[in-house]
């Protein structure tokens, strides 16, 4: 028996993927006065670290994480971050932050010369690690959603969290494979700033 297919992903005015979980961050604002997001920034996370299909990074980005649970929650706790989609290792969507606000995902980062990348940029947060591979699931949805906001957006990139903020954070990671999001969007930063 075929596995039905999965269904398609469509954007609403009120800037949210449907169809998507969707649980709405308090850690978000507007975009600057007529900015846009151009860049979609791919991350990667598991809380605990290396332990998939839990609450944690929902409560993470909902402000509800207990510090208290486990050992590395007392560290990040007291952190406002959120990113626009989590997707989890099943292929599930999540959806913390409609598209036309700003999430709070990549802190100190430049891309092109361009500071402060959440003023232009949309953040997908995939669970897992940088030393696992994501998994089948993730990258379809991840290839749908991709382009779903280039049909929709003005996106005209797509970059790992690495290279906007080099030597402070290393996701997604050397186990993205970033072959499996080709032709979704024009260009990754390997070919425009490493020439990989």
């Amino acid at each position: 028996m075929q596995a039905d297919p999965a269904p398609e992903l469509t954007l609403s005015p009120d800037g949210r993927v449907h169809p998507a979980r969707h649980l709405a961050s308090p850690n978000c604002d507007d975009y600057p006065q007529g900015a846009a997001p151009t860049l979609l920034v791919l991350h990667n996370i598991s809380l605990p670290p290396n332990e998939y299909g839990g609450p944690g990074v929902e409560q993470l980005f909902g402000n509800t994480l207990n510090p208290d649970e486990h050992p590395y929650y007392a560290g990040i706790a007291h952190l406002r971050v959120s990113a626009h989609f989590f997707i989890r290792r099943d292929g599930e969507l999540v959806q913390f932050v409609p598209v036309n606000r700003r999430a709070w995902h990549a802190g100190v980062s430049a891309y092109c010369g361009r500071e402060r990348c959440n003023d232009f940029s949309l953040g997908v947060e995939m669970e897992g690690s940088d030393f696992e591979p994501f998994t089948d699931a993730q990258y379809a949805t991840l290839n749908r959603l991709a382009s779903l906001l280039a049909r929709e957006l003005p996106l005209s990139a797509v970059t790992g969290h690495q290279y906007i903020a080099p030597g402070r954070k290393t996701d997604p990671g050397p186990c993205f494979e970033w072959d499996r999001l080709a032709g979704t969007l024009p260009k990754w930063l390997g070919e425009a700033e490493t020439g990989a």
